[in-house]
């Protein structure tokens, strides 16, 4: 959903976000590529592998940005904070490990 609202009002936010950490504007456009490009491919299949470390490593920055501070902090219902973030990290790391598997449209390649 992330990159939905990237592809509806443009990376500007993460831009600024960027800068506040000393990072180049530029690399908004990465992030963008991985939360739209690399999560369609891998839903599709189509490099699948490659497509999921693009978007691990996006997954990454986004949790060291925006999802330190308490750590170990737990949300009213009782489940670790970063959650959400940690399954989509995690999911994609995955899906690097396992490939798209049979119904991939690419199969026949180690980046399936």
């Amino acid at each position: 959903m992330h990159g939905i609202h990237k592809l509806i009002y443009g990376v500007d936010g993460i831009k600024a976000m960027l800068a506040e950490i000393g990072l180049a504007g530029f690399i908004a456009y990465g992030v963008h590529l991985g939360e739209t490009i690399a999560a369609v491919l891998m839903i599709v299949g189509f490099r699948t592998r490659l497509a999921s470390l693009v978007y691990t490593a996006v997954m990454v920055v986004a949790f060291l940005m925006a999802h330190t501070s308490p750590l170990f902090a737990l949300g009213k219902s009782g489940a670790w904070l970063h959650e959400g973030i940690a399954l989509f990290l995690f999911g994609g790391l995955g899906l690097f490990f396992t490939g798209g598997g049979k119904y991939s449209l690419s199969t026949k390649n180690q980046w399936d």
